[in-house]
């Protein structure tokens, strides 16, 4: 039986540039504010907008975001009416196996989408920080005809030339699209959601496979033969708090805005839950000699010293004379005494020994890998 819309989430990405952060884990399964992983926001924004057939992409270090997902339960989407589905690289009768790009993804995943015969494809970005309602952009692709709609921010001028950009007529019809341009003619950055008529996107995709052309990734490949073949494409505008936190310094900057009560994300809206998938731990615990301030500090944390405008996840320990101020500590991390942070992300599980000194700097946020351990004297930062 066609199902009207199949969701497709990329969450394959490697995210090098969050460095030591993703080298034990895909870059979506990275832990953010407190208690959720980056993922959590697509797949929660899926679940809130009642779309509960989805696919998940993933490929590199998918262990903890497989396991993370799991079936969907924690999302809702493991009943008779929904159904998350991992959907990972095999090999072909071509051996080819490694997905290369946003598109080849999807071509690659011909076999899990032909099974549900989606009438439209919604392809999400697994690595943004936002809340969205799909539904009226579904609508809106459905009463304006089109072929491909994307979704659009506006963002700086400064900022444009890092993202594709969408120029439009009067009408909102996308007439160019430049990726990454030096001089961007406009600022109306896409964010990597696409809404496709799915038989039409299948059909350049699977001639894409029986010839030389190659359809790698939306933006550089299946967007300009959209506009080529003057299929209707159109750019839905939204109005609201969109982070791509691709970089240790936007990283670091989401979860500090995370502590202002007044975030436009309304992380306590109950309205629009985020949810997630979490052990279950003790609750936290601060000492007499612990000294917090503007923090968050989540189930299973341990504080015997200070922390100021920071944020602990699951688990984390702080020993008694250190200081913990501006920095990020995820989850099960182990913080010993007369420690000094600041400016300071630190990975899972990762040990920083009696003594430390971790101090960066805005625009140079110092970072602890997944695991690390940071031992005194010998590996001081001054």
């Amino acid at each position: 039986m066609e199902k009207e819309l199949l969701a497709m989430i990329l969450a394959g990405g490697q995210g090098s540039r969050l460095g030591k952060l993703t080298r034990e884990t895909a870059k979506p399964a990275v832990p953010f504010g407190g208690r959720y992983r980056i993922i959590d926001f697509v797949l929660s924004n899926c679940s809130n907008s009642g779309i509960n057939n989805l696919g998940v992409i993933t490929q590199y270090q998918p262990l903890e975001l497989n396991e993370h997902i799991s079936n969907g339960e924690s999302w809702g989407m493991n009943g008779h009416n929904g159904s998350v589905t991992i959907v990972q690289p095999y090999t072909d009768s071509e051996g080819e196996s490694w997905f290369k790009g946003t598109a080849n993804a999807i071509t690659n995943s011909l076999p899990y989408i032909d099974s549900v015969n989606p009438k439209y494809l919604l392809v999400l970005s697994g690595d943004h920080i936002y809340k969205m309602d799909y539904e009226p952009m579904f609508e809106y692709h459905k009463e304006t005809g089109a072929d491909l709609t994307v979704g659009v921010i506006p963002v700086t001028m400064e900022e444009a030339s890092r993202f594709g950009i969408m120029n439009t007529d009067e009408n909102g019809k996308v007439i160019e699209f430049e990726e990454k341009p030096e001089v961007p003619k406009n600022n109306l950055a896409s964010m990597g959601i696409y809404i496709f008529n799915w038989d039409k996107l299948r059909k350049i995709l699977v001639e894409d496979k029986e010839t030389d052309k190659k359809m790698i990734d939306f933006g550089h490949d299946v967007i300009p033969v959209y506009l080529e073949n003057k299929e209707k494409i159109y750019a839905y505008a939204f109005e609201g708090y969109w982070k791509d936190v691709g970089t240790i310094e936007s990283l670091w900057e989401a979860n500090m805005e995370f502590l202002d009560p007044n975030h436009s994300l309304h992380i306590r809206q109950e309205a629009w839950q985020i949810y997630t998938n979490n052990q279950v731990s003790p609750p936290q615990f601060l000492t007499d000699t612990s000294d917090v301030a503007h923090s968050m500090i989540v189930d299973g944390c341990y504080v015997e010293g200070e922390v100021k405008n920071s944020l602990l996840s699951q688990g984390v320990q702080v020993g008694e004379g250190s200081s913990v101020k501006n920095s990020v500590v995820m989850a099960n991390s182990k913080v010993g005494k007369n420690v000094q942070m600041d400016y300071v992300i630190i990975g899972e599980h990762a040990i920083i020994e009696d003594g430390a000194k971790l101090v960066g700097k805005k625009g140079a946020i110092e970072v602890v890998g997944y695991g690390e351990r940071i031992g005194g004297q010998k590996n001081e930062n001054e």
